[in-house]
């Protein structure tokens, strides 16, 4: 029986507020406005880009949110080149990650980011070829809709019962349910709290990456 293993990237597998945050409050600096609290950057991290400026901005301006996401796209494409740039993957990831590969387990992705960035950002931390499927805003509508998930579930061929999500915020688990993925793992080092993921309905939450093969084991045996 094929199974799949369908991850978030920012938040889950690697720490991208630095850039994150900084983008915005560039994007928002560049038309004249008071950039967004970090912790508020940090509640919409998952959601498209274009939902995510429209709750910071507080604004039904679509002309404004459509500059604010170029400029948002603008200053990270040019940060994520500079030599000091920082995203780190969480430590014990690609670990599990492996371990998971060894076992037969099939992997994805399942994120926000344009298709460019993260390859980018999986290629840097050497874990591109153990994916074999990548959903990304460029190849279907943000999360909470469920279709990063039908596709990677169609790419694979692997049945939703047979998967499972692993991800940091609440976005992530209603994907996985509208989807009818198995269930969902939480993970508690991202951007959303472990209780808040255990009331959208996540199945299990991991304190560590290091737990993650055995819990997807555990719920897809």
């Amino acid at each position: 029986m094929t199974k799949l293993a369908l991850f978030d990237c920012d938040g889950t597998l690697v720490d991208s507020q630095g850039g994150i945050i900084a983008s915005m409050a560039a994007a928002f600096g560049r038309e004249g406005l008071v950039a967004p609290a970090a912790h508020a950057v940090r509640r919409v991290v998952g959601l498209p880009l274009e939902e995510a400026i429209r709750r910071l901005a507080a604004s039904d301006d679509d002309a404004l949110i459509e500059r604010l996401d170029d400029h948002y796209r603008d200053v990270f494409s040019t940060i994520r080149l500079e030599d000091g740039f920082h995203e780190p993957m969480f430590e014990g990831i690609d670990a599990a990650v492996a371990e998971l590969d060894a076992a037969g387990v099939l992997l994805g992705v399942a994120t926000g980011k344009g298709t460019r960035g993260l390859t980018m950002t999986l290629e840097r931390h050497g874990l591109l070829p153990r994916f074999m499927t990548l959903q990304t805003s460029d190849t279907a509508p943000g999360k909470p809709h469920p279709d990063m998930a039908l596709q990677a579930l169609a790419e694979t061929g692997v049945e939703p019962q047979d998967a499972v999500m692993i991800g940091d915020t609440v976005y992530d688990v209603a994907m996985a349910k509208a989807a009818g993925l198995k269930a969902t793992i939480g993970v508690s080092w991202g951007y959303h709290e472990a209780d808040e993921l255990r009331e959208a309905g996540a199945a299990r939450i991991a304190s560590s990456p290091r737990e993650l093969p055995a819990l997807v084991a555990e719920l897809l045996d």
